[in-house]
Order: C-alpha cells, then structure tokens, then sequence
C-alpha cells in the first residue's frame, strides 16, 4: 500500500448530561439515569467519528454539513449523519481502512455494550466489525465527565485514497 494514499482524522465530542431521557451511544441504547444532551439525538461517539471520517478526507466538519441551525437536524439520528458522512468519503475517493474510539463517562460502565457498539459502527460504515476498536474510560471522578456532568469521545479514523481524483 502506497503511503501517500493514506490519510489520518481525529474527531472529539462533548455533550452535557441531563436526567431522564435515552441515552444513545455508538448507535446503541444503553440503559441510564441521564442522557445527552444536544440539538440531535446527542450522540457524542458517533458525533466523534463523524468528524475523524469528515476531516481524514478534508470534507469539513459535522457542523458543516448537520448545522444545529437547521430544523431537519433536530433529534436527528445520528447514525444517519455518520452513514451520510461515510458516504461523502467514498465519493470523494476514499475508503475506510480502520476506526478507533474512546467513550469517557464516568457512568454507566460501559465494558457489556462495547461489542455491541462496535458491531453497530461497523454496520453504519459497512465495514467489517474487526475494523472498529472501541475503549471506554472514566473521569476518575475529576472534571466535567467525573462529575458526571458531561459525557466525552475522542475517535482516530484511518482512509485509504482509492482514486487520483484528489491529486
């Protein structure tokens, strides 16, 4: 694989945390007191993986193309923005070689649903679920996600350029 055809994109997320509600994660339920907050379904880890996808291809961000502006975007899934984004990047030229994740929330534990939501990612990609790496952490009970005042996700994207259109 030729090196210059690969392209690296890093996505961060940060939503508050309320009481009551559903708490969607990686495209999953995942049973709670609280859930995020957010002009979307509030989806912190898929809105991180968007942006790693979006910027690994120099397509912008996901407040570029899902404005919290716009009406049409409000309680919007957010797998539908991911499977959306996905999409700009195979037409731009590029596939998916891998996803790396991190949830930070201090609760709920979140080790019984990471398979799941691997397996969920890989499914709005369309890319094999060996391909999605999920890790959650605390807060350690410090800051904003130790507090359990808001939740956090970082996600590293890898594309590979299958086309000459971007040279």
């Amino acid at each position: 694989m030729d090196p210059t055809k690969l392209r690296i994109g890093i996505g961060h997320d940060t939503h508050r945390l309320q009481a009551g509600g559903e708490l969607i994660l990686g495209g999953v339920s995942v049973p709670h007191t609280h859930s995020l907050v957010g002009h979307s379904d509030a989806d912190v880890l898929l809105h991180a993986i968007t942006d790693a996808i979006l910027g690994a291809a120099s397509l912008g961000d996901i407040g570029e193309l899902f404005p919290n502006t716009s009406a049409e975007n409000k309680h919007r899934d957010s797998a539908d923005m991911l499977a959306i984004a996905a999409e700009q990047v195979r037409a731009a030229g590029f596939a998916i070689i891998n996803i790396d994740c991190i949830l930070f929330a201090e609760l709920p534990k979140l080790s019984p649903f990471k398979r799941t939501i691997a397996a969920r990612i890989a499914e709005v990609l369309s890319v094999e679920e060996s391909r999605v790496g999920v890790k959650a952490k605390t807060g350690e009970k410090v800051g904003p996600v130790g507090r359990q005042e808001a939740m956090q996700a970082q996600a590293v994207a890898l594309l590979v350029q299958t086309s000459d259109d971007d040279e």
